[in-house]
């Protein structure tokens, strides 16, 4: 089975990230005070939240095993997560991408996250669908009514929350299954009807396919997209001055779609898994795209946090 790992499989513990690029800003968007370190807050969409403009993925936080990238470190401790998790409040980053395919990521959310900010400081963003045995480290998808109803509950417990703000379909990247999921609509049934009972806010779909992309589009509150910035370097690379030139990449049509529904974005796999030559260019880049509300990022070392809203702040200035 080819897994997903929504937006969390970008930095590594021990990477650093150089910021750079070039600037921009995004629809309904609010500026940090000079010399503030938070990043800039936007409207997710129709949904009313208001998200920081970096997310982040928190798969590092809950397995090592199964995933798509060499060299996965030991889980971080507790501590360790706190830190994280302390870095991005001061920074203003507020949604918190997980998943029940996550391991132990919404239980240990659950235990953390009220240690550093009360619950309505947070976002929290999880998934349903995806079902992974951190035993065999193998995992399939069950998208059947009664399944996602027990995740839900199940999420609601792990994250100790009383509602969940958004809510994903959790589908595997380069398969039909979003699509053919979406068409029959059962499971976005279910998640509303969930919704009409108060247990989430937002319903939404993370896509693989750009037909997944522009179904969830129409029928979603939120849509998670792959999304990252191409081109070649414009300055420096590495240095704060660097910057990336070129268009989005990625799936741009389900975008298009997307912002015609005023569906919120979430730009999922904004490093290209790790591989972008300058992140804080890339993400500044991807963000300077209105409808991009949020580039959710997964590392586990809160000076990757730090960098990417230095890049963004360096941004705002040259505007």
């Amino acid at each position: 089975m080819s897994e997903d790992h929504g937006a969390s499989d970008e930095l590594s513990a021990g990477d650093e990230l150089h910021a750079g690029g070039t600037g921009g800003t995004g629809d309904a968007e609010d500026h940090a005070d000079a010399g503030s370190e938070r990043v800039p807050v936007r409207v997710l969409g129709k949904t009313g939240l208001r998200v920081g403009a970096i997310g982040l993925g928190t798969v590092k936080l809950g397995r090592t095993r199964g995933l798509k990238y060499a060299g996965v470190p030991a889980l971080p401790s507790d501590e360790q997560a706190l830190e994280l998790l302390r870095a991005a409040r001061e920074l203003g980053v507020n949604l918190i991408d997980t998943a029940p395919a996550y391991g132990v990521s919404e239980r240990r959310l659950g235990e953390l996250l009220p240690r550093v900010a009360p619950r309505e400081d947070w976002v929290l963003c999880t998934k349903v669908g995806e079902v992974f045995d951190d035993a065999t480290g193998a995992g399939h998808y069950d998208f059947t009514p009664g399944h996602i109803r027990a995740s839900v509950e199940r999420s609601l417990l792990s994250l100790k929350s009383d509602v969940l703000d958004v809510v994903l379909l959790h589908f595997a990247s380069s398969t039909e299954l979003d699509a053919q999921v979406l068409e029959r609509g059962e499971a976005v049934g279910v998640l509303r009807e969930l919704q009409a009972k108060g247990l989430l806010r937002a319903v939404g779909a993370s896509v693989g396919t750009p037909q997944g992309g522009a179904l969830a589009a129409g029928v979603c509150d939120v849509v998670m997209l792959t999304l990252s910035a191409g081109g070649v370097s414009d300055g420096v690379s590495g240095g704060v001055g660097g910057g990336v030139s070129g268009e989005l990449t990625g799936d741009v049509r389900s975008l298009t779609a997307a912002s015609l529904h005023r569906a919120g974005v979430l730009a999922k796999k904004p490093l290209d898994s790790g591989r972008a030559a300058d992140p804080g260019a890339t993400v500044r880049a991807l963000l300077s795209d209105a409808r991009v509300h949020c580039a959710v990022v997964g590392t586990s070392n809160p000076r990757n946090l730090r960098q990417l809203a230095a890049a963004l702040r360096f941004g705002e200035q040259d505007q």
